[in-house]
Parts: structure tokens; C-alpha cells; sequence
């Protein structure tokens, strides 16, 4: 019988993606538009948060994790669904775009732990499992997460 593997999921902005920074850019890039974010370009463009990708990938490939990334979209802005698609699949691969999961209700997805920059807005605090909330002092950063990990599932 094999051991039950742990659910991870994994938001995208502000976690594995630099928000703020991309938003920032393309504010200016639309300075008399009050929803820069509206228009397209903003998700595909947006930078890995530092240490993201191999933090990811390293979660992704263990053998005692089941990982997903689980992102709420921008509900006005229909081409965030296609562009965090395609972020997805120019950073992390083709392997890691079949378990995306773009829902604004994250309570809905069962599973044993929450890697989110918000602890309220899209169900994150009637989520079932731990909320490991990035950005926090108890997870600051990718390296904190990481050994969070290596600590509970081995290296």
C-alpha cells in the first residue's frame, strides 16, 4: 500500500508571481486607465518571485507531495484565465500547467495545505487545511517554505 501523498496549493500572485512589481509596470505603461489591469499583458509578463520557480519545482517532484497551483483571477479581466495559463506553462512547464486550478472560491479545494500572501478574500481562511501564509514572519520567502517542507516530508 502506498502512502498517501499531502495536497499543496500554490497561489500565484504575490507568491509565485511579483505582483506588485508587473502592476507597477504596466500602470505605467496605461497611466489614465483606472484598471490598468484590465488590459492585456499583465499576467504573462509578471516576474517569478525570488526562489519561486525552483521552490515550486522542488515541492512538484517530491514523492510525498501532490502539488497544484490554485490562483482566484482578476473575475473583470478575462484575459488573466488565459495569460496565468500561459505564465504557467513559460515558467514551470507543461507538466505543472495540468494541475492550474483558476477558481475564486479556494475553500472549495480539498487538500492539507495553503501557500497564500492573503488569509481572506477567496475562501483561504475556510480552507480545511493549513494556511501558510507568504510574506508572513513565520514564511517571509520561498527558503522559508522550503525548509518548512524539508522539514516535514524529507528531502
Amino acid at each position: 500500500m502506498t502512502e498517501k501523498k499531502a495536497i499543496v496549493y500554490v497561489d500565484m500572485d504575490h507568491v509565485l508571481c511579483d505582483y506588485a512589481a508587473g502592476f507597477a509596470r504596466h500602470k505605467a505603461k496605461y497611466p489614465g486607465r483606472a484598471f490598468p489591469q484590465s488590459k492585456p499583458g499583465l499576467y504573462e509578463s509578471l516576474d517569478p518571485m525570488p526562489d519561486a520557480i525552483d521552490s515550486y519545482m522542488w515541492l512538484h517532484e517530491h514523492p510525498k507531495l501532490d502539488v497544484y497551483i490554485l490562483t482566484a483571477p482578476s473575475i473583470k479581466n478575462p484575459h488573466c484565465y488565459a495569460e496565468k495559463r500561459i505564465w504557467v506553462e513559460n515558467h514551470l512547464g507543461m507538466a505543472v500547467v495540468e494541475n492550474l486550478i483558476i477558481s475564486p472560491h479556494k475553500h472549495l479545494s480539498k487538500g492539507d495545505y495553503l501557500i497564500d500572501d492573503m488569509p481572506s478574500g477567496k475562501g483561504q481562511d475556510l480552507f480545511d487545511g493549513e494556511l501558510m501564509l507568504f510574506g508572513s514572519d513565520e514564511f517571509p520567502n520561498w527558503t522559508s517554505v522550503t525548509r518548512y517542507f524539508k522539514t516535514l516530508v524529507g528531502r
